[in-house]
């Protein structure tokens, strides 16, 4: 029991302190190994912005150069969903299909092995692989990654003096490789790459005018360019390996090129066109700039940006460092005239986190003993307690490493926490044993009858504090991991707080507490009056209470109904927004801009961040989808002078942007929790799935009107894009066949002008590079090209002209971009919360807009990445 009289033998003989008051060397040992573990535990656990919650996350990619969205998505990504969808443990698969590429993402359940998914996933690639188009260039690849998350790291590489197509081949071939064997690296992901190779420019005319075929030239390119092995001349004293001029490695010997004969005089490749050395992929590119917070801005310009992201489950801060102590030794394998500099950092930021954090905890521990002190006006008394708070916090330490856990903000927060119930019950013991001491017991004494009056209290209340926390630790989803790191740690410093206050708080005081006696300072004396002042005051309201008890209970029972009434009507939200110090977003054009005009006017969006003084650098990258740019920017440090937030620093980027003329804007802060494998154009996403694409085509767009015209929603759009303008072929198969020719002729005539044919490659010591094929720039951006292309006839021999083969329709629209979900096409809805709007409001009136439709029932909808986390995490919260 917890009253102040005196305790029988038999009490303390049951004591769970007696034993470690009488033996304070032992109980101090004891206590000093809880410490040193804890220090040498906490100076390992990784550091990171939040508990480790990556979904198991995969990513497939397969190429086709020239295929179109809808030939990537039903001839590509169809059969290999189709296998993967049988693998057990899928939470979400979404696939997008641009021009010449797919990209799958497979997202397992929390529970689940990446290693175990990546050998199921493989196992699938290869059940699909009969059924993928056979000219592929390389098999479908598989990456442990989500392309969703942010880049932990953007390294950009520049030279002044080197082409950019030489500065990518350093990238691709040196600095990407070694960068990705580090531990932790996901992938390096190259943006802007300009990847040299040499481009075979055949004007189709003028090998109509000597009769060659296009299909003869690109055999002849594939042919006259190879690295096969030849053996080796072995005699009885010697062997001579066989070497032979058998690849082309320069543009001269392509320009001499014998392509055909005609009337007994070579055709050389010079007659008919012409080699140039370029790059693989002239349709994609990245610029950096520096920002307004730079003292000397330079001018910017094109760049290769190497954007690296980390593999699920892996730690962040580590990853980085692994990183930065390999640069030096991999810089020093590049010519020294391209530079190297760090545009994107996020450890940066989350060591700031960290480190306030760690400023607040230390902060509270100062407070709360100076409280410990006002009260107690002792210090021997207020030291006793005050001990146990770092003992505690550091032996929780001792736990968390071989749990995994890591110093984030979620882990010092519930330490932070812990410092109020960990000193809670060291008070407990001391005002125990100090009320014996004052009625005249020797300290030894009263440490043993007070230990023994208070030690089941302490217990007991110490267990239900821990049940308070014990569901937090079988929440669900991301919301139940994050919050089972708070509460498994919060509840392991409890535990060991009560451990030290049963055990090493009785041993002290009954060594160095001392009877009281009156305070002779007058500060002290004062503050001894005013505690004395308060005591009576809460003695005289507690009074008040026992008179009107009735009254007392109804005010009780209404603050109850209240507190439930407020619960049920708050506005709810998922995570407050963060502002990591980084801010991504897309730049949208006309969906069939080319890459010069979406490149021109990414620049000028750039340019308008880049003066804001805020901001450090920005940069971008245009590719994959030519009518949309992604965009990134890194901020001032708070404490180098930042006085605004990332969102009023976009609230006040919104209208400049909005004044670039044929370019929408969406500006976001990244966040350090990436939630789903489909990163959308704003935080928020809406998916819209339906078998029928005409159904989905119809109703998508109408949805996203009604969402445009919702105040609380700002920065709505869609990756739905179905409208741009295409060169529709009608081929004509009567008159086909009346030459002999075929739609798979027609196909590889056009193909070979127009689709960056890679028809061959070449080898060196460090990667390999491709052999282009295509027409005349000037004939490549007009209907006007399909004039110029002939065709032999197999019937007459003669050359047959394409356009009086096929009828082109400029009026026809066709997808830029084809999305899954599941096996369904879907289109995903983004957006943002306007100021005050919270995340639960917007879901009710997406759900409301979307009935008010009158939508089909085939028409699915669902909320997805973060707002999917939301819905799940209400479900579980009562």
């Amino acid at each position: 029991m917890a009253g102040g009289g005196p305790s029988s033998k038999a009490d303390r003989a049951v004591s769970i302190s007696s034993p470690f008051i009488q033996r304070p060397v032992a109980t101090s040992l004891l206590a000093a190994a809880f410490l040193l573990v804890g220090l040498v535990c906490y100076f390992q656990l990784p550091v990171s912005a939040l508990p480790q919650v990556d979904f198991p996350t995969l990513q497939v990619s397969a190429n086709l150069p020239g295929a179109s969205p809808e030939t990537m998505a039903s001839n590509v990504a169809t059969p290999l969903e189709r296998q993967l969808s049988l693998i057990a443990g899928i939470a979400q698969m979404t696939s997008s299909s641009t021009l010449g590429s797919t990209n799958i993402v497979i997202q397992f359940e929390l529970t689940r092995n990446i290693d175990g998914a990546a050998q199921d996933v493989q196992a699938a690639m290869n059940a699909a692989g009969g059924q993928l188009p056979t000219n592929l260039p390389a098999p479908p690849t598989i990456r442990k990654v989500n392309p969703a998350d942010a880049p932990i790291l953007v390294l950009s590489m520049r030279s002044d003096t080197l082409p950019i197509a030489k500065v990518s081949d350093y990238a691709d071939s040196i600095v990407g490789q070694q960068i990705s064997r580090l531990d932790g690296v996901g992938l390096v992901n190259i943006m802007g790459q300009r990847k040299p190779a040499i481009r075979i420019q055949v004007d189709p005319r003028k090998a109509a005018q000597m009769g060659i075929q296009l299909e003869t030239i690109r055999t002849a390119i594939a042919n006259n360019t190879v690295n096969a092995p030849k053996g080796a001349l072995t005699g009885r004293d010697s062997n001579l390996t066989i070497l032979a001029n058998d690849q082309i490695l320069d543009v001269g010997p392509w320009q001499n090129l014998v392509v055909a004969y005609k009337n007994g005089a070579p055709v050389r490749l010079r007659d008919i066109g012409q080699a140039v050395q370029d790059v693989e992929n002239n349709q994609n590119g990245a610029q950096s700039f520096p920002g307004g917070a730079v003292k000397d801005r330079g001018p910017g310009g094109p760049a290769i940006l190497l954007a690296i992201t980390k593999q699920p489950g892996a730690n962040v801060l580590r990853t980085v460092q692994a990183i930065k102590k390999a640069l030096p030794g991999i810089e020093a394998n590049v010519p020294s005239s391209i530079d190297f500099s760090l545009v994107q950092d996020r450890t940066q930021t989350i060591q700031a986190s960290v480190l306030d954090v760690e400023r607040t905890l230390l902060i509270t521990v100062v407070l709360v003993v100076a409280v410990i002190f006002l009260f107690l006006l002792n210090v021997r008394a207020t030291i006793i307690p005050s001990a146990v708070i770092p003992l505690s916090l550091l032996a929780t330490a001792a736990v968390m490493l071989p749990a995994g856990f890591s110093l984030d903000n979620l882990s010092l927060m519930a330490l932070t926490i812990a410092v109020g119930f960990v000193v809670d019950d060291a008070i407990v013991m001391v005002e125990a044993i100090w009320r014996r001491i004052e009625h005249g017991e020797k300290p030894f004494q009263a440490a043993l009858n007070g230990a023994s009056d208070i030690g089941f209290t302490i217990l007991s209340i110490s267990i239900s504090l821990i049940a308070v926390f014990t569901p937090l630790m079988f929440m669900g989803g991301v919301v139940g991991r994050l919050m089972r790191e708070f509460a498994l740690t919060l509840s392991a410093s409890v535990m060991i707080s009560v451990a030290m206050s049963l055990t090493f708080t009785p041993m002290l005081c009954g060594r160095f507490l001392k009877a009281p006696e009156p305070p002779k300072n007058p500060l002290m004396k004062g503050l001894d009056r005013g505690f004395r002042k308060l005591e009576r005051s809460y003695a005289g309201a507690l009074d008040v209470v026992m008179r009107h008890r009735l009254l007392t209970l109804v005010l009780f029972i209404a603050t109850a109904a209240l507190s439930g009434w407020l619960y049920a009507t708050a506005n709810t939200g998922f995570f407050p927004q963060q502002d990591t110090g980084f801010i991504q977003g897309s730049v949208i054009t006309a969906q069939d801009s080319s890459y010069y005009r979406t490149n021109e006017k990414a620049v000028e969006v750039m340019k308008i961040i880049a003066a804001d003084p805020d901001v450090v650098e920005t940069h971008f990258n245009v590719g994959g989808n030519l009518s949309q740019t992604g965009i990134n920017f890194a901020l001032r440090p708070r404490e180098e002078g930042r006085t605004a937030s990332a969102d009023q620093i976009i609230a006040r980027l919104r209208p400049k942007l909005a004044q670039v003329v044929g370019a929408q804007t969406i500006l976001q802060a990244q966040q350090d929790i990436t939630i789903g494998g489909r990163g959308g154009r704003a935080l928020y996403q809406y998916t819209l799935g339906d078998a029928d694409l005409n159904e989905l085509n119809t109703w998508a767009p109408r949805l996203l009107d009604a969402m445009q015209k919702m105040p609380q929603l700002k920065d709505v759009s869609s990756d739905q894009q179905s409208s741009a303008r295409a060169a529709s072929l009608d081929i004509d198969r009567d008159a086909a066949s009346r030459f002999g020719i075929d739609p798979a002729d027609i196909d590889a005539a056009v193909y070979n002008q127009v689709g960056q044919r890679e028809v061959a490659q070449y080898f060196t010591q460090l990667n390999a590079y491709h052999i282009v094929l295509e027409g005349p720039a000037a004939l490549q951006g007009t209907p006007q090209l399909f004039n110029s292309i002939f065709i032999n006839s197999p019937l007459t021999g003669k050359a047959v002209p394409l356009s009086s083969l096929v009828k082109v329709d400029t009026s026809k629209t066709t997808p830029v971009s084809v999305n899954h979900q599941g096996l369904l096409p879907a289109a995903t809805l983004s957006f943002n919360l306007g100021p005050g709007v919270s995340l639960g409001e917007a879901t009710q009136l997406i759900e409301m807009a979307k009935e008010e439709l009158g939508a089909p029932a085939t028409l699915t909808g669902s909320f997805h990445g973060t707002a999917a986390a939301f819905q799940e995490s209400l479900s579980s919260m009562p």
